[in-house]
This record gives C-alpha cells, sequence and structure tokens, in this order.
C-alpha cells in the first residue's frame, strides 16, 4: 500500500539530506519494478566506470519477501511487481543480489529492504556495542550489509508507522536517517542505522516483526555524509601539519545473536577461563595455528611475481586474512592466560617463525612473509601492556625463534631479531598502499588501523588503544636495539614508529621522552627487568634509552 511513499521518501534523504547527486538516484516505482528492470538497474552498477572503490551503493527495496526451504536451508526471495509467489522463476532471488554485489568495485553496498525473508548468510551482527572506529578506516575497508524488516517467518505491516504514509520499518528508517541515529551530531552509519531501526521496530507496540541485521561480507561500514572528510587534514604536508581523524562509536547496545555457532572469541574466553579445559584450549590453539600455516604456504603466496601497488595490497590483506583468527588467540591470551597457560602463545609465534617463507625470488615477497608475525607481535603487544603484563609482552618479542636452517645450528633468536631485520629491508614498501603514499612511517600506520577495530572488540579500549600502541613501538625499538647492539654508546638503532614523528615532528608531543622518564623514575622496580627486558638492569635500560633518544634528535621529519 505504501511502498510507492516508502520508495520516494528514502530516495529524498539521500538526496536532500546525504546530497547523493539526483541524476544517480535510480527509483523503480510500481509497475516499473519488474524483475527485469530491478535486476538491470542493478547490475549497471557492475558496468566498467560505473563506481569507483570509493563509492556507495545503497539498494532500497519496499513490497514482499518469500522464503522458500531448501536442501541446504532457507533461501529468500524479493516478490517483483511482476513476480508470483508460485511461480520462483518470477522472483529475485536474495543470492543473486549479493553475490553480484561482488561485481560493483565500489567498496561499501548497502541493502535496506523493507521485507521479509530467511536465508541471509551473515559473517556477523553486530559490532559490540560502544565500540569506537576511525572513520578514515571503515571508509576504506570493504563491506556488504543488509537490514532486513522482518525475518522469514513473520508478517511485514505495510501499515502502521508512526508518519502517516509509510510502514513502521521506513517510519523508524527514516527517523534514523533524520538523525536519530547519530544523536548529538554524529555521524550516520550504516551499522548505526541499522542498529537503531532494529531496535526502535522490535520495541514499537505495533510491531509484530523484528529486523534481521549484518555483514555479509567485509568488515568496513556504510558512511551517509562524506562531507566531513573535507575538514579531515590529510598530511603530512609540507607545513608539518598532521593527520587527523575522528572515532564513530556503535550503537549503545547489542542485537541479540541469530546464530548458534561459537566464535573463535567466544571458544577461547570460554577455554581459558576454566583450568579443567587446559587440553582441550591446547588442542583449539593447535588447530588455528595449523590453519594458519596450512593459509601462510608458497602455494598462496609464491616468492616470484610482478610487484605492483594492487599485488602488494593484495598481499598484505592475504596475510591479514589467513591469521585473522590467530589474532584474536595472541590478544586474548596475552591479556588473560594463566603462567600455564603462556606457553600456547610462544608457541603461536615461534611455529609460525618456521614457515618456510621461500628461499629465492623477489626480495620484497621473501620479506614480506614476516609480516604475519610482526602483526601478531603487536596485537599480543599492545593487548599485554593493557593489563600491565611483562610475561606476555617478553613473549610477543623475545619468543625462541629458528629462522632457517642456516641459524638452526646457532641456537634460537628472539624472534623480534629476525622478524624486523626482514620488514627492514622493504619499510619503504608500505608507501604502495592507498594513503599511505605520504605517511612518514607507513607500516606503522597501517597496522595502528588495522588492529585498533580488534582490540577495541576484544579489550574495550577506547581512546587509550593510542597511548598503548605508542607504547608497544617504543618497547619494539628499544627492545630490537638492546638485543642488536652490545655498546649502545657506539650505534643504536630500531624500527621508528608513530612514536617518532609525534617526538620529533612539528606536533611536538614528547611521548618517547615522557615514557623514558617514568620508566627511569622506576628503576629497578619497573616490572619489565624480571622478565629479562634489557638484562635486567635498569641501567642497561637508560644507556640504550638515551642512545635512542639522541638518535631521534637527529631525525628530521620534515
Amino acid at each position: 500500500m505504501h511502498a510507492r511513499n516508502d520508495a520516494e521518501a528514502i530516495a529524498d534523504a539521500l538526496s536532500q539530506r546525504f546530497s547523493f547527486p539526483k541524476m544517480n538516484v535510480r527509483l523503480l516505482l510500481d509497475d516499473q519494478a519488474t524483475r527485469e528492470t530491478i535486476l538491470r538497474e542493478f547490475l549497471k552498477y557492475t558496468t566498467p566506470g560505473a563506481t569507483t572503490p570509493d563509492d556507495r551503493v545503497l539498494v532500497f527495496f519496499a513490497g514482499h519477501g518469500h522464503t522458500v526451504g531448501g536442501r541446504r536451508g532457507e533461501i529468500g526471495f524479493l516478490v517483483p511487481a511482476d513476480g508470483r509467489s508460485n511461480d520462483l522463476s518470477t522472483l529475485i532471488r536474495w543470492d543473486e543480489l549479493t553475490r553480484n554485489a561482488d561485481l560493483i568495485p565500489a567498496k561499501h553496498v548497502l541493502f535496506l529492504m523493507d521485507a521479509c525473508y530467511g536465508g541471509l548468510a551473515l559473517t556477523r551482527t553486530t559490532i559490540p556495542p560502544g565500540s569506537m572506529r576511525f572513520l578514515k578506516d571503515m571508509l576504506q575497508r570493504y563491506s556488504r550489509q543488509v537490514l532486513t524488516a522482518g525475518k522469514a517467518d513473520e508478517a511485514v505491516s505495510d501499515t502502521g508507522g508512526t508518519r502517516v504514509g509509510h510502514s513502521i520499518f521506513t517510519s523508524h528508517l527514516l527517523d534514523g536517517l533524520e538523525g536519530a541515529a547519530a544523536p548529538g551530531g554524529n555521524i550516520i552509519t550504516g551499522h548505526g542505522l541499522m542498529a537503531y531501526v532494529y531496535e526502535k521496530v522490535s520495541s514499537d507496540t505495533q510491531s509484530h516483526q523484528t529486523p534481521h541485521f549484518g555483514f555479509i561480507d567485509g568488515d568496513g561500514d556504510f558512511i551517509f555524509d562524506t562531507s566531513i572528510l573535507s575538514k579531515i587534514a590529510t598530511p603530512p604536508s609540507p607545513d608539518g601539519e598532521t593527520e587527523t581523524d575522528v572515532f564513530i562509536k556503535s550503537p549503545p547496545f547489542e542485537a541479540p545473536q541469530d546464530s548458534t555457532e561459537e566464535t573463535t572469541s567466544d571458544a577461547i574466553k570460554r577455554l581459558i577461563s576454566s583450568p579443567s579445559e587446559k587440553i582441550r584450549l591446547n588442542d583449539y590453539i593447535v588447530k588455528l595455528l595449523r590453519s594458519a600455516i596450512s593459509r601462510l604456504g608458497q602455494d598462496k603466496f609464491p616468492a616470484s611475481g610482478p610487484v605492483t601497488n594492487e599485488e602488494f595490497a593484495s598481499r598484505l590483506k592475504a596475510y591479514e586474512d589467513a591469521i585473522s583468527d590467530l589474532t584474536t588467540a595472541v590478544v586474548l591470551l596475552a591479556h588473560w592466560a594463566s603462567s600455564d597457560q603462556v606457553g600456547l602463545l610462544e608457541r603461536i609465534f615461534t611455529r609460525l617463525a618456521d614457515v618456510d617463507k621461500g628461499g629465492g625470488g623477489t626480495v620484497l615477497w621473501l620479506r614480506l612473509g614476516w609480516y604475519p608475525i610482526l602483526l601478531l607481535m603487536y596485537a599480543a603487544g599492545i593487548s599485554a601492556l593493557a593489563a600491565n603484563r611483562f610475561d606476555t609482552l617478553r613473549v610477543a618479542l623475545l619468543a625462541p625463534a629458528f629462522p632457517g636452517e642456516s641459524r638452526a645450528s646457532e641456537g634460537a633468536l628472539p624472534i623480534v631479531r629476525p622478524t624486523i631485520e626482514a620488514l627492514t629491508d622493504i619499510v619503504g614498501a608500505f608507501k604502495m598502499l592507498p594513503d599511505m603514499e605520504r605517511k612518514y612511517v607507513p607500516r606503522s600506520e597501517h597496522i595502528y588501523k588495522k588492529l585498533q577495530p580488534v582490540l577495541e572488540d576484544e579489550l574495550f579500549l577506547g581512546r587509550t588503544y593510542d597511548s598503548l600502541f605508542d607504547q608497544f613501538e617504543i618497547m619494539l625499538a628499544l627492545t630490537f636495539s638492546d638485543l642488536r647492539d652490545e655498546d649502545p654508546t657506539k650505534h643504536v638503532w630500531g624500527p621508528p614508529g608513530r612514536f617518532a614523528w609525534k617526538e620529533r615532528g612539528m606536533s611536538g608531543d614528547p611521548v618517547y621522552s615522557r615514557f623514558v622518564g617514568r620508566t627511569k623514575a622506576l628503576g629497578e622496580t619497573w616490572k619489565a627487568l624480571p622478565e629479562g627486558f634489557f638484562k635486567g638492569s635498569s641501567h642497561r635500560f637508560a644507556e640504550v634509552a638515551e642512545a635512542y633518544g639522541s638518535l631521534l634528535a637527529n631525525v628530521h621529519w620534515w
């Protein structure tokens, strides 16, 4: 009854409130919305030049849904204007849209469906309530998100909304788009809008439906109003202006999970908290480790091949995907492991160092094989510092590694040595990543953005993440310097990170000096020393820190 009103109102909101060009907003009303026309218009976005990766595509459908039971579960369909529920050939199968969305270059696609049906395969339902994400990071990450008005066994009302002439679902959807989904003038996101509509529709006294929402693929977010990007600096610039970013917050409540499948995080938390589950925890971590190793093989990452910006970014993402579950594991183990569980964390690092990274080929691809270990070092190290645990920080940086047959007879090296040595050779390659070509420390900046949502989900760090990241990078640099140079008064070097340009850049934020000052004041009571850092000596730490400080004093970032 009100489908036309709903579609027209959403189109007006996009063009008037969020400045979507009217020429890009395509309306199919009443008899125009046939199966053939809907698919044709949707597939236009797959043609070359129709969209770019930085574009956003929003699909709104108001009408009927239909669900059919199949051998592998429910299958959802949309009923177009010429569709008949008793003839599936006249309907649009839901996953026909989602599969074809893979062909659309735009990073962000959001489906808002004022209809009910089942068969949605969601990778995750919600971001933990109150979590923070960097705006630019969410824009750079791929996402396919969906919100439907109801589930397969529910009747979706076309009337009864809080707005005359609109359905319950679209009434609340329009409220959210007009600002209710982002109180206080915050940024309206796809996830925030979906969560708002879920809460409002499911609790509406006139409603007999429960919306269904989540991520079909990816972990980015649809941003409705991107005008704020023009107000965010894009440095480094000649005058020393540094990059700024803003946080977006997820809604302060959590929608119930539809899936009963236990996540990696849930499984580790359950097993790590029970002493009686020691063997099962061991087996679970070994399973994750075996899976990651199989995905890191040379058949997946050949040591030869052309070097392009696209190939570098693709490999980096493939490495990150391969260790996704291990990243969660090291974060939780570094934070929560009991003394007899810390060995599992060490096993992860030591075993990954054993993985064959190739003996000949393109230097960049050979060295990049150490990147997964570096990423896990950061994840575990930041988590350890958040819990003030230097025993697990020691594992993240000093776990024994036997990198290659040539060194096997020499005994183990602290894992930070071969990792940093390999990756230092290619540190400049990280400038090939999008938006990193003008960064002073592109590898550090990339990892900073990559790990923030992971650590936020598990540890709820908020704005302390920035400080913890700096502390870890300082420990990484000083620990490597200590191990590399027996006499730091003669020569010292460690990988400079974000802390280095903060200390010596135009912003003049002395994060390194503050860290060293606080640590020196602790003297022999500093908890890192009994764990073997700096040979257990506060005097040794002071020597290394002073020498490294002199190195920073001679670095200029402009």
